[in-house]
């Protein structure tokens, strides 16, 4: 019995490349004798309610459009019970890369057609006072979301040269930040230029940030990059496409399940910001209550 798919896509997603990908591909499912329909939208508000009815249909859900839009629609989809695909789309697509998702539209309708759910992780991440938000890849704190905002602020540069050049920007004017990190009940405090919480091994399009990271292994990695001279920062940026800045001394990995963070800029000022998956998610707790973020083994299940 072939499958049936409700596409839901970002059209801003990749400066608009999100439509451009899916119109050839669910003309190919169709052919195919594959059931398609397709729904726009940049909203997450209304992601919940399209993903219910597909599910509710037998639909599976295909999230087309970068980490964003996937961590926005992944949650909708395990509330839903259904099955989750991904086609990437956007700047990063770090998520899709970790799966070895096809960038051919061949393989990527061999793998909607053929592709077998298999349980995935996610991250649940609690701030302050908020219910649990479900993220895919990626949650950081510190240089990391400070380079996310520049990027979203990079429209007017060349896709392939966003991400280098707002961490560039990002590092030349970063601030050390006093940590507080906790996992599985073991605390530790850290001078640092940030602190990553990741489930996928990629950020940043392509970083290999947690190059130990695997996705259904029912645990997190923490890197902690110590904060260091903004030169040898930059110097040393060129490491992380190949993981090979976890081997620095200015770097520490840990695992575990749960992770609780809080931290402020060394000397005040600002709020530190706090990302997740390319998308803004406030500020870091400088004391109290702290960030908490927990690993849900096997959560969705996916297409691979």
């Amino acid at each position: 019995m072939s499958r049936a798919f409700t596409f839901l896509v970002n059209p801003n997603s990749g400066g608009g490349a999100a439509p451009k990908v899916v119109v050839p591909l669910a003309r190919q499912l169709r052919e195919a004798g594959a059931e398609v329909e397709v729904s726009y939208t940049s909203s997450p508000a209304v992601v919940p309610d399209l993903v219910k009815a597909a599910v509710a249909a037998g639909r599976v859900v295909v999230s087309v459009g970068g980490d964003g839009m996937l961590s926005s629609v992944a949650g909708a989809v395990v509330d839903a019970g259904g099955e989750l695909a991904v086609i990437p789309a956007g700047r990063g697509n770090d998520f899709a890369r970790m799966l070895e998702v096809p960038t051919d539209e061949a393989g990527q309708v061999a793998l909607l057609l053929e592709g077998t759910p298999t349980p995935v992780d996610l991250l649940a991440v609690t701030s302050p006072g908020s219910a649990p938000t479900l993220v895919a890849g990626s949650v950081y704190a510190g240089v990391d979301a400070r380079i996310a905002q520049i990027v979203d602020r990079s429209h007017w540069l060349p896709k392939a040269l966003q991400y280098p050049v707002a961490s560039v920007r990002g590092l030349a004017t970063y601030r050390p930040v006093e940590l507080t990190v906790e996992v599985d009940g073991v605390s530790s405090t850290h001078r640092a230029a940030n602190v990553v919480i990741a489930n996928s091994k990629y950020y940043g399009k392509g970083m290999a940030i947690a190059p130990g990271a695997v996705v259904d292994d029912g645990e997190l990695d923490v890197i902690v990059i110590e904060a260091a001279g903004r030169v040898g920062l930059i110097r040393s940026l060129p490491k992380v496409y190949d993981g090979a800045h976890v081997g620095l001394d200015e770097v520490t990995v840990l695992r575990g399940t749960r992770v609780t963070v809080s931290g402020s800029y060394a000397g005040g000022g600002a709020a530190v910001p706090v990302g997740a998956d390319g998308e803004a998610l406030g500020d870091l707790p400088a004391s109290g209550e702290p960030l908490t973020v927990e690993v849900r083994p096997g959560a969705i299940k996916i297409l691979r």
